[in-house]
């Protein structure tokens, strides 16, 4: 089921960029690609490095450490050293407030 929770504002999320953000326990990414806002664990499982700071190319963010790459539609895993996906949550828009769901 999960409830929705206020993660931050869409203008904080630029164009091809990934931005953290902490919602509660959790560190979540946004990712803004071809203009829609993607959410995702910002914690590669291969070592911890956060996701939001590497680069993204399409739908594919790809992480700092050692290169594993995501799709941030779905945390799929497409590439690298690690053998799991990452978390991706559902995201909504209203005026220019993100939510997820958790």
């Amino acid at each position: 089921m999960g409830e929705w929770i206020t993660v931050g504002s869409a203008d904080e999320v630029p164009e091809g960029e990934a931005t953290p953000f902490a919602v509660g326990d959790a560190e979540i990414a946004v990712a803004r690609s071809n203009g829609t806002l993607y959410a995702f664990s910002d914690i590669c499982g291969h070592r911890n490095a956060p996701l939001s700071r590497g680069t993204l190319s399409g739908h594919v963010v790809e992480c700092p450490l050692h290169f594993a790459q995501f799709d941030v539609r779905t945390g799929k895993l497409v590439d690298g050293p690690v053998s799991a996906d990452v978390a991706s949550y559902e995201t909504r828009v209203e005026g220019d407030t993100v939510f997820v769901k958790r």
